[in-house]
């Protein structure tokens, strides 16, 4: 669960218990809080269309592959975090809606000593890594690179805990705009280094080292921000408050396992690549992955919206408009999740051609093809039902689910990698998501009273049918016109979403119960008109 959900869920409940409801952020200030999330979503897709051609083309697949690899064992340190993030923004929070700024300096104090002690640990238990990585087979003229390149991937990763904080501050502040800007200079940065390093020397250490110099850019300015607008707030050890430290330490064990499901289901597939195929084989993969983890951000971003929605109507007892969210939330999750999906499946072979390289479209696009289907199902589920779990304080089934989701992935993933290459860790992941996302949306309808297959006829069966023409139209551009290049794929892309406002309009969403989108459009015509002859 990201930060901002947590956040907001956090600073609602605790500004009703301490009388401060008044303040809490108008619907505007919170689709503005979303905006700017997407802003960053979408200029580091605009970052990562670039830098990973560019990377792949410098290094080599198999440069790039162990790249990949570093990232994934090394990735497994961030498990040392426990669940400190989610909790350090709980008692932020609590302390920023109360307005008392001691025990802020308290908290900040002892989350601080907790990072840097989870620092430590990383750093030795890196070091255990450090023996794991070298029994992958790394390509020779790789070998040196990538021992330096773990060494500082580690260090990246120690630091990253304590890199955590200036971001829970303005998180609990509700900051997240000028936290967004932040964060926007920090894509510039990784773009500019990335090219200038790597042009002056194609190597993993130069990688890493553009990690190192985007991570102490981000501290520092956020730092700056936090002294600058809140000049009482102090980072020391001397503000430790060890009773704190332990209530701490103590809520975050639970996400700990939450978080350990996330990063099995999806962090392991470059592991398990390298160890039954090669290195060479984890770019096909992970281009492909790329695709599913940014959609994936636009949907979690509904969920920072329904979250804390759902917490409040809850406290109220408001049973209908908590199943309104629910059901109307979770319909536009997969319409959005289905849009992009069909054109992914059809186009987004081609689409990789184009971006990397031709080589990748089979492989990359069987991977692909199989993430998107499993992702019509997990998607929504994740950006609403699980959310709302969490909002409810609920949050046994998807912790435990999430982590018996991600043990069968990669038991899935190493059976079926044999037989099936790519595609057999493709399923690994896919299938242990699908029944999972079944099994939270079947929980969340439980606790909203809601029957499950009314819910699931409402959330998919007009938008699946309102999928037909779409995909009709996608598969004639590519079988009819075969299209390859930008201009190509680009007009089918301006085409279908030409087509999905007509179909959406006038058929998934006609006379819908919570969002009748024809209605409103004509609710605002006769206003338009009147406008325009005043």
């Amino acid at each position: 669960m990201s930060p901002a959900c947590n956040t907001a869920a956090a600073v609602w409940a605790l500004r009703q218990k301490h009388g401060l409801a008044q303040h809490v952020p108008k619907s505007a200030t919170v689709f503005k809080n979303i905006g700017s999330n997407w802003v960053v979503s979408l200029a580091t897709m605009g970052a990562i269309y670039f830098i990973t051609p560019f990377t792949i083309h410098k290094l080599g697949d198999d440069g790039y592959g162990t790249w990949n690899l570093i990232n994934a064992i090394t990735g497994y340190l961030a498990l040392l975090a426990l669940g400190v993030p989610m909790a350090s923004v709980r008692y932020f929070a609590e302390h920023v809606a109360t307005g008392n700024q001691e025990k802020l300096n308290q908290a900040i104090g002892s989350c601080t000593a907790l990072y840097l002690s989870l620092g430590a640990i990383a750093l030795v238990v890196g070091g255990a890594l450090y023996f794991f990585f070298s029994a992958y087979n790394i390509p020779t003229p790789y070998s040196a690179d990538a021992r330096v390149a773990f060494g500082l991937i580690v260090v990246f990763v120690a630091l990253g805990f304590v890199g955590l904080l200036p971001n829970g501050i303005l998180a609990a502040h509700d900051d997240f705009v000028p936290r967004n800007v932040v964060r926007l200079w920090g894509v510039v940065l990784r773009l500019v280094l990335t090219f200038g390093l790597l042009a002056l020397q194609a190597s993993l250490t130069m990688l890493a080292l553009v990690q190192l110099a985007c991570l102490l850019f981000d501290f520092g300015l956020c730092w700056l921000l936090i002294r600058k607008r809140y000049p009482a707030t102090r980072l020391t050890l001397a503000d430790i408050n060890w009773g704190m430290t332990r209530s701490i330490f103590a809520f975050s064990l639970y996400v700990l396992v939450l978080n350990a499901g996330i990063r099995l289901s999806f962090e392991t597939d470059s592991i398990v690549i390298g160890a039954f195929q090669n290195v060479r084989s984890i770019p096909y993969f992970t281009v492909a992955n790329s695709f599913v983890v940014y959609l994936m951000e636009f949907i979690i971003a509904i969920a920072a919206v329904v979250m804390p929605a759902a917490t409040r109507l809850k406290m109220h007892g408001k049973s209908a408009e908590l199943r309104e969210v629910f059901l109307k939330w979770s319909k536009i999750a997969f319409s959005v999740t289905l849009v992009v999906s069909l054109f992914l499946i059809v186009l987004g072979p081609r689409f990789i051609a184009w971006w990397i390289d031709p080589s990748f479209e089979q492989p990359a696009g069987q991977v692909l093809e199989i993430l998107m289907i499993s992702n019509l199902v997990f998607l929504p589920m994740r950006g609403v039902a699980l959310p709302i779990l969490m909002g409810f304080g609920k949050p046994g089934l998807p912790t435990i689910g999430f982590l018996a989701a991600g043990l069968v992935n990669l038991g899935l993933s190493i059976l079926l990698v044999g037989p099936l290459g790519l595609a057999g860790v493709a399923l690994g992941t896919a299938i242990p998501n699908v029944v999972f996302a079944i099994l939270v949306h079947w929980q969340a309808c439980r606790e909203l009273d809601t029957p499950f297959l009314g819910s699931l006829r409402y959330i998919f069966a007009r938008a699946l049918l309102g999928g037909i023409p779409v995909l009709a139209l996608l598969v004639w551009f590519k079988q009819g016109l075969d299209v390859h290049g930008v201009s190509g794929l680009l007009a089918a892309g301006i085409a279908m979403m030409t087509l999905v406002a007509v179909v959406w309009v006038w058929y998934v969403y006609r006379r819908d119960p919570y969002l009748d989108l024809r209605a409103r459009l004509r609710a605002r015509l006769p206003r338009r008109k009147a406008l325009s002859r005043a």
